[in-house]
């Protein structure tokens, strides 16, 4: 009886310790605002969002595979690359660009949406982030443009980011100098944003 509750009591503690082993893998796929230009490396939303979520001792892995000027049509390919290392879940904050460049819409949808059944097709929970486009694009475009995300945000497998840059965007204390970008006070409030939202995958 004894060896038997010995027994039982260190199989409980060895997967006990496995699952506090266990380390998520999260790749973010974006432009320059997961990139985090102009700001440090450590001082971009994503590095911000991992040192949060270990300090809550959720342990996971961010790899910030951010590239400024990057649009979808780069989703699909750098997902692939990124599958290599078997991630839990992928961060798509691709799009921005795509507006602002007066990209076709139907090729913006298309692109991202191959790129969510990718993430699909090999078990990935998909975060997929909105953008918005400034007022001087034009009521009609911008309204396009934003249909785009909440289209792709009905699909069932996705976790939906309604604006990436909410309470961020068009505030010019938080944004550097081009009014674009965000500053490392404007990338806090993207972690505070996103954060709840890679909680709820994980």
């Amino acid at each position: 009886m004894y060896l038997r509750s010995m027994l039982a009591y260190l199989v409980l503690c060895f997967n006990l310790v496995s699952q506090a082993q266990v380390v998520k893998k999260i790749v973010f796929i974006g432009d320059s605002l997961t990139a985090g230009y102009g700001v440090e490396k450590d001082q971009a939303f994503p590095a911000l969002i991992e040192k949060q979520l270990n300090e809550k001792a959720l342990k996971v892995k961010i790899v910030n595979a951010g590239i400024s000027g990057s649009t979808s049509a780069s989703c699909v390919s750098r997902l692939k690359w990124q599958l290599k290392s078997k991630p839990d879940v992928v961060f798509i904050g691709l799009g921005g660009n795509d507006g602002l460049r007066g990209i076709d819409l139907k090729s913006t949808e298309a692109n991202l949406r191959r790129c969510i059944a990718l993430a699909e097709e090999n078990k990935l929970k998909v975060i997929f982030a909105g953008m918005k486009l400034p007022y001087n694009y034009g009521e009609k475009y911008r309204k396009q443009f934003e249909g785009v995300f909440l289209k792709i945000s009905k699909s069932p497998s996705v976790v939906f980011i309604p604006f990436l840059l909410k309470q961020v965007g068009g505030i010019k204390s938080l944004n550097l100098s081009d009014g674009i970008h965000p500053n490392s006070e404007g990338h806090k409030i993207i972690a505070k944003t996103v954060l709840p939202f890679i909680e709820r995958t994980l």
